[in-house]
């Protein structure tokens, strides 16, 4: 059974597959979520938008969609891959998901969500999630968010995250939507304690491993998103500190030569007509030395090399090179 006491958010066009192993590399029990995949994309796509790779694990996937149908059967497909759970997205707010009646919106219609968690179980053998917002435009009370986390929950969602904000449907952007909001973290507190029986994660502005474990006093899980993706060495202690697990933190050092070699495994087993290849995996990994001096160059260098068709591991290793770290 998955322990969810710090996860990283599902962030989209950021957590794809090369950043989820980069973020493995650093910690073995942190949870990671896929960007939100569409039930259209995994039933009618062209691509493969369920791939990864097995070191991920425990890893969820996200999904986006309302149909009934459509949702029990890519759950079932994400079985299939391997998957140890699938979680539903009632939390973003953008105009394209809201014309797809999924999203922040469902939190209107917890009937809806609630028959697709039903289905989703009974037609597979691995847990189905929600994560949400607190509420949306002006159904931000107390008892909506009560009344929707009872509908679904007795419909056999086990696991809540919530994102301790509103969404404004109309009006805000999606970035808009991730910072004016205010939070309420005691909204999350609260459904724990009047839900003692679910398992109650929080999301939306923690910046740091000792602010999660002051949350876990309340609840049963953090949820960490953009700061963990412009810090991203932070999750180099997590084990240690949130899971209580005894053993070495892992060096910047062993992080950057463990990813160059990632780099060039997948560079050997890319389609030659791939191109940019090496951006595909150092794009998640600019913010790594942020904090010391040469940051700025090793960034710089990654941006300006890693586009050219020879660029491989060793691009990570010359742009970490220009870094000046304490232990050098």
């Amino acid at each position: 059974m998955i322990s969810h006491k710090l996860s990283v958010a599902p962030m989209l066009d950021w957590t794809d597959r090369h950043c989820r192993y980069f973020y493995r590399v650093m910690s073995a029990h942190t949870v990671l979520y896929t960007e939100m995949v569409t039930t259209g994309a995994i039933l009618h796509g062209k691509g493969d938008y369920l791939s990864y790779n097995d070191a991920e694990h425990p890893l969820v996937l996200q999904l986006g969609g309302s149909d009934v149908k459509a949702m029990t059967e890519c759950a079932k497909i994400a079985e299939q891959y391997g998957y140890d759970e699938v979680n539903i997205n009632v939390g973003c707010p953008s105009d394209r998901v809201q014309n797809g009646r999924f999203g922040a919106c469902l939190l209107a219609e917890p009937t809806l969500v609630a028959d697709c968690v039903s289905e989703m179980q009974a037609a597979t053998n691995i847990p189905v999630t929600v994560k949400s917002r607190i509420g949306i435009d002006d159904l931000d009370s107390y008892e909506f968010l009560h009344t929707f986390i009872d509908k679904v929950s007795q419909a056999g969602c086990q696991h809540f995250i919530i994102h301790a904000r509103k969404a404004w449907l109309s009006g805000l952007s999606p970035k808009q939507n991730r910072d004016i909001p205010p939070l309420d973290y005691e909204r999350v507190y609260q459904i724990k304690q009047d839900f003692p029986q679910l398992e109650i994660s929080i999301n939306g502005g923690i910046q740091s491993l000792s602010e999660a474990s002051a949350h876990l006093q309340h609840i049963d899980g953090v949820m960490i998103g953009r700061e963990i993706y412009n810090n991203p060495y932070l999750l180099s202690e997590a084990d240690q500190q949130i899971y209580s697990v005894d053993k070495e933190v892992i060096s910047r050092e062993q992080v950057i030569n463990l990813m160059a070699e990632y780099i060039n495994t997948y560079i050997s087993t890319t389609p030659e007509h791939g191109s940019n290849r090496a951006w595909h995996v150092l794009r998640h990994m600019l913010g790594f030395c942020n904090g010391f001096a040469g940051a700025r160059q090793y960034r710089r260098y990654l941006s300006d090399s890693s586009g050219n068709s020879d660029a491989n591991g060793d691009t990570l290793k010359q742009a970490f090179a220009k870094v000046i770290m304490p232990d050098r």
